[in-house]
C-alpha cells in the first residue's frame, strides 16, 4: 500500500516546509485582546484581592551555603564526608521562599530546635 508521500514523490521535509509557508486562510478574522488596565505596581500589596492568597501554602528553608562539585565527588561521599561550603560561619543565612530569597537572618535555638532571627528583609524588587 503506498502512502500519500510515496504517491507524490514528495519528501517528509518538503511537505513539512510547504505546511509552514502555506497562507492563512482568508476567511480568519484576527483581533486584538482588550486587556483591563494593568495595577500600578506601588499599590500591589494594598490591593483587596491579594488576601486571596494569604492562605497559600509555600515551601520555606535556611539555606546556610552552596557548593558545586563535580557528580563524581557526589557519588563518593560517604558517613563522615566534608563538604565545605561559600559562606563563613559569621555570614547570615539566607530564608528562601520557594528557591527565592526573602531575608536574611541568623541561626538560633527555639526549644531544642533551630530557628531563623531574621534580621533583614530582601528589597521586594523583583530581579530583572
Amino acid at each position: 500500500m503506498d502512502t500519500p508521500l510515496e504517491n507524490t514523490g514528495a519528501t517528509e521535509i518538503d511537505t513539512a516546509a510547504s505546511a509552514v509557508n502555506a497562507p492563512e486562510p482568508a476567511d480568519v478574522e484576527v483581533k486584538s485582546p482588550n486587556f483591563s488596565p494593568l495595577v500600578d505596581e506601588g499599590k500591589i500589596a494594598s490591593h483587596p484581592s491579594i488576601k486571596r492568597f494569604y492562605d497559600v501554602q509555600v515551601t520555606v528553608s535556611a539555606e546556610l551555603g552552596r557548593v558545586t562539585i563535580p557528580i563524581g565527588n557526589l557519588v563518593e561521599l560517604g558517613e563522615g564526608s566534608v563538604i565545605e561550603l561559600n559562606r563563613s560561619v559569621t555570614s547570615p543565612i539566607d530564608l528562601m521562599a520557594q528557591g527565592v530569597r526573602v531575608a536574611t537572618g541568623e541561626v538560633v535555638v527555639v526549644d531544642d530546635c533551630f530557628a531563623i532571627r531574621i534580621k533583614s528583609i530582601e528589597d521586594e524588587t523583583p530581579p530583572e
